[in-house]
């Protein structure tokens, strides 16, 4: 049996606490430091911070949230929304996160699937909210995510107690996209983000000292758990970006003398190729982690070169809560994401017959370890197909490990298309494809791209006797599906290859498509 162990020292046993009981001690400790920053330099103290999240609670089991209940937050980027999550979590509740860029399709299909009670919206997206809300029964109140600081003002005390059980009770249920089709609720129980929070922080990547720059939605589990949470943990100032703007971004890593950049591939690509990058002063950065997507090596070293940086690679999935793998910072192999993170244990498995295979051999992850998933919600089979043994996740990326455990990623055994770092179901945008009444068939594969990594490129079968142009079939998937799961090519075809199943065989499209590029 190969088992590949983690390099660091093991912090067993994990403690039973729930997410706010671990974030509790920093709240004391740095009571008077600033804790969040937004990036027009208003500052939030840990002590306010953590007494608003506290009242807030509060005003939510005054409003009838109760354990068990979810609660979505359906925003960008701010203080506000670190507060609206952790009163959802004083009251008990779980915290069900949506990409501000969904459409009214994808909203309606997380709230409904999710059965949320109540939903934090930002100013903008109140509207979209109240489009769907006569579908959803569940859903008792829209508050204003802006005015969380009003409402915990007018809560009369702090939480009522409520017994949590760590190890069962649910903190988080992100969304993670599947292969076949609409995203799935992701369970996380406390236990598995406190367990994460403190592998992540182990491996020595942030500190107390360190100042981090926030432009990784919050949404996302990256952005939640590493940054959001990790930072409020260590005590680390977190300098708070609505979304990602490179000029904004180095001006703020300028201003705040930021030490720590978490970011995607594409992030760092548009800030190695930035013009005049000179201008701004980044020499308090100490490293770059990178993470969501693969890092091409190239792009890692144009980045550490534009910003005088140490430039790593880390891994994780939703359903790991998120971090698995990491490159330590004093011995970093480039194209690797790094060995296992503390008390974290990894095995490669045959594609064909799921024998354990050696270093240097190819086959699906698989990963062992207290971060891993309760389960996918309301969803068993997914369940047992992706948890096939206790403990263990299949991750459906191929990949090989050196003789020290390190990993390096090769490919994906399930066929997401990654753009930007955002994960895109290519079932997803066939069956919206198929919606069209000209449509007969469509299949969607990934193809790369240097900007985005990868692009959803679609192979479509129009009904015989009718015409449709690619600019009207891309718009009436754009009107569909948030921005960044747009189809970007179209290529018409004869038919679409299908085994004898009826399954799409994308692989055979996708390997026709990287014949024609090397050609």
């Amino acid at each position: 049996m190969t088992l590949f162990h983690s390099p660091w020292y093991s912090i067993k046993p994990y403690p039973e606490v729930t997410l706010p009981d671990l974030l509790a001690p920093a709240a004391e400790m740095y009571r008077d430091k600033p804790a969040l920053i937004t990036h027009e330099n208003t500052e939030y103290t840990f002590g306010q911070t953590w007494t608003a999240c506290r009242k807030l609670g509060r005003f939510l089991q005054d409003n009838g949230i109760q354990k068990g209940d979810r609660v979505a937050i359906f925003s960008g980027n701010s203080a506000e929304y670190f507060i609206a999550f952790y009163a959802i979590l004083f009251a008990g509740g779980t915290v069900t996160t949506l990409n501000p860029l969904y459409k009214e399709r994808e909203l309606l299909h997380q709230l409904e699937d999710a059965g949320a009670s109540a939903i934090f919206a930002m100013g903008p997206l109140v509207p979209l909210v109240e489009k769907v809300r006569e579908h959803l029964p569940a859903l008792k109140h829209i508050f204003p995510i802006e005015g969380v600081w009003t409402l915990a003002g007018e809560a009369a005390d702090d939480p009522k107690p409520v017994r949590i059980n760590p190890l069962e009770d649910l903190a988080a249920l992100p969304y993670s996209s599947g292969t076949t089709g609409l995203p799935k609720g992701v369970m996380l129980t406390h236990y598995n983000l406190t367990s994460n929070v403190r592998q992540t922080l182990t491996t020595g990547i942030s500190s107390g000292y360190s100042t981090n720059l926030d432009f990784l939605p919050f949404f996302h589990i990256y952005g939640m758990v590493v940054l959001m949470t990790c930072g409020f943990a260590a005590g680390i100032p977190q300098v708070i970006m609505p979304r990602f703007d490179p000029n904004l971004c180095l001006d703020l890593i300028q201003r705040h003398k930021i030490t720590q950049l978490f970011a995607v591939p594409p992030a760092l690509l548009a800030l190695a190729n930035f013009p005049d990058i000179g201008k701004y002063d980044t020499s308090s950065l100490t490293s770059i982690t990178s993470a969501a997507a693969p890092l091409p090596p190239e792009v890692a070293r144009a980045a550490a070169e534009a910003l005088d940086t140490t430039v790593l690679q880390g891994y994780g999935l939703t359903e790991t809560s998120p971090v698995t793998n990491i490159n330590p910072i004093n011995r970093i192999k480039d194209a690797t994401v790094g060995p296992p993170v503390a008390d974290t244990v990894e095995k490669v498995v045959s594609l064909d017959d799921g024998k354990e295979l050696g270093p240097g051999e190819v086959g699906e992850l698989m990963v062992f370890g207290p971060q891993v998933m309760k389960g996918y919600w309301n969803n068993e089979e997914a369940t047992k197909e992706t948890l096939p043994e206790p403990g263990w996740i299949a991750t459906g990326d191929i990949v090989s490990l050196d003789e020290e455990g390190y990993v390096t990623i090769l490919d994906r055994k399930k066929e997401m298309i990654k753009y930007k770092g955002y994960q895109i179901a290519p079932a997803e945008l066939e069956g919206l494809l198929m919606e069209h009444p000209d449509v007969m068939d469509s299949a969607v594969i990934p193809k790369r791209d240097a900007a985005s990594g990868e692009i959803p490129k679609a192979f479509v079968l129009i009904r015989e006797g009718k015409e449709v142009s690619t600019d009207e079939l891309m718009g009436f998937v754009e009107e569909r599906v948030a921005p960044y799961k747009k189809v970007r090519e179209i290529e018409f075809v004869d038919a679409i290859p299908k085994s004898p199943t009826g399954k799409i065989l994308r692989r055979e499209l996708i390997e026709q498509e990287r014949a024609r590029a090397a050609e």
